[in-house]
């Protein structure tokens, strides 16, 4: 479920390369203009007095692919980035990074719909798995699952709160069948033996239900 971040495909702002394309009275690239760069990279769209500004595609050597918006030579705006492989990213852009609402493609198909801030899953979004169709909608801090949010299943759902991509705390199972399991999640640790003797002690979440009831209402509690 990570995130490739555009650290690995940065746009090269340091060579302007071989140009083609209109020019202003100053002689910079100036309105439509395709541009191949010495790193192998290539660059075809609107330029502003110099700058990659406006629409346009830029194609990595490595096979990656943004097709957007630019504004001084950042991606700004909404654009569409494949990667080598295979996954993509539709949506919004602020200084180069994956901001606002956006979708992402997995490789293996996977998606999450939602918000982004500085290139992680930030705010209110949706990921679903492909496997088995079971997915996750509620709250996001920096890339992980945290506050309130719910998990659906083919046939019931988890409510309740999650802190660093785990159910915590008081919450419940909602069935199809028209009934609820309330209880809590509690973490208890496992020990096991490491090298000579030294002990591992391994985090384990554990169902502790309470009760049964029929159909109620709930609200994720809001962030904090």
């Amino acid at each position: 479920m990570s995130d490739v971040g555009s650290e690995e495909f940065d746009d090269d702002h340091n060579y302007l390369g071989e140009y083609e394309g209109d020019r202003n009275e100053a002689g910079e690239r100036h309105g439509v203009g395709k541009a191949v760069l010495p790193n192998g990279d290539s660059y075809q769209g609107m330029y502003q007095n110099g700058r990659r500004s406006g629409q346009g595609t830029y194609r990595f050597k490595n096979g990656a692919r943004y097709v957007g918006e630019y504004y001084h030579n950042q991606k700004q705006g909404v654009g569409t980035f494949f990667f080598p492989d295979g996954s993509r990213y539709e949506g919004g852009w602020v200084e180069d990074q994956r901001q606002g609402h956006g979708v992402y493609t997995y490789p293996n198909g996977d998606t999450y719909t939602g918000e982004w801030l500085r290139h992680q899953r930030h705010g209110q979004g949706t990921y679903t798995y492909s496997d088995t169709g079971s997915k996750y909608m509620g709250t996001w801090v920096n890339g992980k699952m945290e506050s309130g949010g719910e998990i659906i299943h083919l046939n019931h759902r988890y409510q309740g709160n999650f802190i660093n991509n785990n159910p915590t705390g008081h919450g419940k199972y909602v069935f199809d069948i028209g009934c609820e399991q309330h209880g809590e999640y509690l973490q208890t640790n496992q020990k096991g033996d490491g090298d000579e003797d030294e002990i591992i002690s391994t985090p384990i979440l554990k169902w502790k239900p309470k009760s049964v009831t029929g159909l109620t209402l709930w609200a994720p509690p809001k962030a904090t």
